[in-house]
């Protein structure tokens, strides 16, 4: 099993991004993904303040959760996406609901232990990341919850079309269209959420393919 991501893949998928949302400006849309209303909801009954999201692109969700009251910490990658974001927090007058930090999710989380309520990442978990650095990253969002606060992630998962298909970089990692995926089995969400109290695995499908994704949703115990 690799130990840390292809240094050339994790540059070329770093740039990929970058150009991505550069050139097809706030490409997902105003409207908040269905996982992110879900999130939304959970972090609403459990009481949340604070949230993280990591991979928040060009923040429709981000915002969305603003938009809903919560104090926002949103990270990504692409500096373009995250300006693209800001630029609309502005716009829509929540810029002291949300911040924004470029952040590798290679790299440890910008943020004090236990200081935030919930976490949320749709597909950040699934780009091409190894399974070391999965289970790092998860370790360090288990390190900025604070007690009985909420992780809710997605990924694509082994039963998805693309599964298998265009280049093979190890690991489950595939690559189509200039996308790596980490694609996951049942085992490694089994893996990450040991520790955790695992809530639900609810399998959806987004897009046009459809891609099929698997939403988790674990909490820290108190």
């Amino acid at each position: 099993m690799p130990t840390g991501s292809d240094p050339e893949l994790a540059d070329q998928q770093r740039k990929h991004w970058q150009h991505t949302y550069a050139g097809h400006l706030r490409m997902y849309g105003h409207e908040p993904s269905a996982p992110a209303v879900h999130a939304a909801a959970v972090f609403a009954e459990a009481g949340a303040r604070e949230v993280l999201e990591l991979g928040a692109g060009h923040g429709r969700d981000a915002l969305y959760f603003a938009r809903t009251g919560l104090r926002v910490t949103a990270t990504d990658i692409s500096q373009s996406g995250l300006d693209q974001l800001q630029q609309d927090a502005e716009a829509q007058q929540l810029t002291g609901h949300l911040a924004t930090v470029a952040h590798d999710a290679r790299d440890p989380l910008p943020l004090a232990a236990q200081s935030v309520d919930g976490v949320f990442a749709h597909m950040l978990l699934c780009m091409a990341l190894s399974t070391a650095e999965i289970s790092a990253l998860a370790g360090e969002v288990a390190r900025v919850l604070r007690p009985g606060g909420t992780f809710v992630y997605t990924v694509r998962h082994t039963g998805d079309a693309h599964y298998g298909a265009g280049t093979a970089h190890g690991d489950d990692i595939f690559e189509h269209g200039g996308f790596a995926v980490h694609f996951f089995s049942r085992e490694l969400v089994e893996r990450l959420a040991q520790g955790w109290d695992l809530i639900e695995v609810h399998a959806f499908e987004e897009g046009g393919l459809p891609r099929r994704l698997w939403r988790i949703t674990q909490r820290r115990p108190r």
